[in-house]
């Protein structure tokens, strides 16, 4: 089995190796600089101990006249003195050193003794036109080699410990680094084994990548979460609200069976099928239409539309359908929205359906605009809402009547209105009083006017 080196690992290695080679690099540009600097240094020592000496030589009456200051060795440098015909004056040449250069005035150079290097600087001191002598300076060269060598020898003595302590550092630092993604792994694999959607990483909040990372993890569990209690209501929801209707096609289906021969009967039977079947399609359509709004999968058109113009077209089509109730409109002009036309129309339709069905005699929808906001009222007389129900009326299949009787609805609409107006960055409140009515409120964000006029598809 092919052995596979963690992150960790593999972070530490790559660090310890590019120190490594950084230091590698680093030995042998500060052995090239210490060559080129050591060389520099030789020469200005030998400069200016050559011009100091120089000041201490003169000659009178055509004699040498040496001050007591004077010295033939003087930092390191070796002193020669030369007649003006290159004869050896005073001084001892240094081993090695080739007596036969060729002096030449006020020039640094670098000649080659075979077993020894030096530098050399020569001064020639004028007497009167035609006299005078030379003063020359000779400086051996730094040794390279041995300064290599003790380089080298200190890089290999300080290696070892600079790589233990780099390998040290880098795998602390990487382990440091890792540890949250650790951390955000095992979190994952206990969410994973155990199912609990509900756990989260937790981690605090940061702008690093890990942080960003944890909190996507954090983000992803929490859509999961929704994801699954949305799947798991919906079915709870559909087996429940659908046992009822598919009980009663059942009973329906036996029961034309026996009365097969009897053309009313069978008739009847049918009739109830039919609209029990047309209320299971009407029941998954609306469970279908929640769920994925609360997913934030509902496809939406969002455009500026006249509020207005909407509420009013509504207003005159559900009038006709209204025998015994009465529908007044108090609606302000151009009043826009940025929304989804077809999801706003449901809501007002949704909202005026149900105050047809609890109310008696009177049905108010009002419009208004005030501080960026539409507010929009729809208000029935009615046998209006408890106190202690007011907070349920938003939950699916919640029903204040008990009795579910005919035209009491699926207990769906109130709940769809909410999770569309929550959509829109809106606000849906209800105020009631038991035997006096129900008002309901949406605010919605309002926009500018907008001349061009949206068509409502209903």
């Amino acid at each position: 089995m092919k052995y596979r080196l963690s992150l960790k690992l593999k972070l530490t290695l790559w660090f310890t190796c590019f120190m490594l080679l950084t230091a590698a690099l680093c030995l042998v540009l500060f052995l090239t600089m210490r060559g080129r600097i050591a060389d520099k240094e030789a020469f200005q020592i030998l400069n200016l101990t050559v011009r100091t000496n120089l000041t201490e030589l003169t000659l009178q009456d055509n004699k040498l006249a040496i001050s007591q200051d004077f010295s033939f060795y003087k930092n390191n440098v070796h002193f020669l003195i030369y007649s003006k015909d290159h004869s050896l004056l005073a001084g001892q040449v240094p081993p090695s050193f080739p007596v036969s250069t060729e002096l030449e005035n006020g020039i640094s150079k670098y000649v080659s003794g075979g077993e020894q290097d030096y530098f050399i600087l020569d001064f020639f001191v004028p007497c009167g036109w035609e006299d005078g002598l030379w003063l020359r300076g000779i400086l051996k060269s730094p040794d390279n080699n041995q300064t290599l060598g003790n380089s080298i020898t200190m890089f290999l003595f300080i290696l070892p410990f600079f790589i233990l302590s780099v390998a040290a550092g880098g795998y602390l630092i990487t382990k440091k680094a890792l540890m949250p993604i650790s951390y955000i792994t095992e979190t994952a694999e206990n969410i994973s084994v155990g199912r609990d959607l509900t756990r989260r990483i937790g981690m605090t909040q940061g702008h690093d990548e890990v942080s960003r990372l944890a909190c996507a993890f954090d983000h992803m569990f929490e859509r999961l979460e929704q994801s699954f209690e949305s799947e798991k209501q919906f079915t709870s929801d559909a087996s429940h609200e659908l046992r009822t209707p598919t009980s009663v096609i059942l009973a329906q289906c036996s029961y034309a069976a026996k009365h097969a021969d009897n053309p009313l009967e069978y008739r009847e039977a049918i009739e109830v099928i039919e609209r029990q079947a047309q209320k299971m399609s009407l029941l998954i359509e609306r469970l279908l239409d929640i769920t994925r709004l609360e997913l934030g999968t509902q496809t939406t058109h969002m455009e500026s539309i006249n509020l207005s113009e909407m509420c009013t077209i509504l207003c005159e089509e559900q009038g006709n359908h209204l025998d015994s109730i009465e529908l007044s409109s108090q609606i302000q002009e151009s009043v826009y929205i940025h929304a989804d036309p077809f999801l706003i129309s449901r809501v007002i339709l949704n909202l005026l359906d149900n105050a047809r069905k609890y109310g008696k005699a009177h049905i108010a929808l009002r419009l208004s605009s005030s501080h960026s906001t539409a507010v929009l009222e729809v208000e029935d007389d009615g046998i209006g809402i408890e106190k202690e129900h007011i907070d349920k009326i938003w939950q699916r299949f919640y029903q204040v009547n008990t009795s579910r009787e005919a035209g009491s609805g699926l207990g769906l609409g109130l709940s769809m209105v909410r999770q569309i107006i929550l959509l829109h960055n809106g606000t849906i409140t209800v105020q009631s009083t038991p035997e006096r009515g129900s008002c309901f409120t949406v605010s919605l964000p309002a926009t500018l006017s907008n001349p061009n006029i949206s068509q409502i598809i209903l």
